[in-house]
């Protein structure tokens, strides 16, 4: 049997991307087979598919950090054929071959099974981007941040910072949304946001370790220059969710917004997080797609690709040239 897949090749430091047929004798060991149905374009995936940051060690390698589909196969008696799973992390798509694939074959500890009232299309309409950002919200409330209080995402038109101002603005925060496209802003209001403002506002490195207190919470997927920004605008207790680096993986600032506001700066991995906080997570998300009128908010930052183009927009992603999700369609 014969398996259709994205395949990564180096050749001389470079990497290229072809569309071919596969024998399913070379999917990796696991002990969980599964038809993948959808995979999803995130930024890392955009840094795989260029080869840049040395994410991928060996080549020939299937991408695709995220993916959802059935199970067909199991030796993990958790899992049973039928059973419709999404996998997020553990490195898959990196150190393992991913979901830009027809099959793929994973350890039973990386699945969560798909909560009923999502479908296994919206599953990668949330992918990597949404659980991470549901997950800043998560990490923000539970440093005591209260619905009312003025919460900033940077990044706001990216999958991740798409995705925070729908959970957020589904579950009655006030959402700010910072964009360097201001084309954005109606859609950006319309998935939640209850303010706009221009990047430019928040992009530089601050003259000084304090200023004007402007926000309880920050979900930040930009990092550098942004982030040190950020920090110094925060207010006394607020806290900020670091969960992206699209600026820069640098950070000059000083200790002083920890030391006399008390600020918190929170890291969010999604990679590595462990199975129970998954599921807690996924089971959040799904009680808020429930909600009346968030899947239809879903659907409208979401757009289908198929496999054979999902290459060529990895420069898209990162220049900050997507907007929303991107929803890889693998026909499995």
């Amino acid at each position: 049997m014969t398996f259709q897949a994205l395949l990564l090749s180096e050749n001389d430091g470079a990497v290229s991307a072809e569309l071919t047929e596969l024998d399913e004798d070379r999917l990796p060991e696991g002990d969980v087979t599964l038809r993948v149905e959808y995979s999803s374009l995130n930024y890392k995936d955009g840094m795989i598919l260029q080869g840049i940051g040395r994410l991928v060690r060996t080549y020939p390698h299937i991408p695709g950090v995220d993916l959802a589909g059935v199970v067909e196969s199991s030796d993990d008696e958790r899992w049973t054929p039928g059973d419709r799973v999404v996998l997020t992390g553990w490195r898959v798509g990196e150190m393992w071959w991913g979901g830009y694939a027809t099959k793929a074959r994973v350890k039973g500890d990386w699945l969560v099974a798909v909560p009923e009232g999502i479908s296994n299309r919206q599953a990668m309409a949330i992918g990597t981007a949404g659980f991470t950002a549901m997950q800043a919200i998560d990490a923000l409330e539970q440093q005591g941040l209260e619905k009312g209080q003025p919460i900033l995402v940077t990044g706001a038109s990216g999958g991740v910072g798409s995705s925070a101002l729908l959970w957020g603005g589904a579950l009655g925060h006030q959402m700010v949304a910072s964009t360097g496209r201001p084309e954005n802003s109606d859609e950006l209001r319309a998935l939640g946001a209850a303010d706009v403002i221009d990047r430019n506002e928040i992009a530089d490195n601050p003259s000084r370790p304090l200023l004007a207190e402007r926000w309880a919470g920050c979900v930040d997927a930009v990092g550098g220059d942004t982030l040190a920004h950020v920090l110094a605008e925060m207010a006394y207790k607020g806290s900020v969710a670091a969960c992206g680096l699209a600026g820069g993986n640098g950070l000059s600032t000083t200790v002083i917004p920890f030391l006399l506001r008390g600020v918190n700066l929170l890291g969010i991995d999604s990679v590595m997080c462990p199975g129970p906080e998954r599921q807690r997570i996924w089971a959040r998300m799904a009680d808020v797609l429930d909600a009346p009128g968030v899947a239809d908010k879903l659907e409208s930052l979401t757009t289908d690709v198929p496999l054979a183009d999902i290459a060529s927009m990895a420069g898209d992603i990162l220049a900050g040239q997507v907007k929303g999700r991107t929803v890889v369609v693998t026909g499995g």
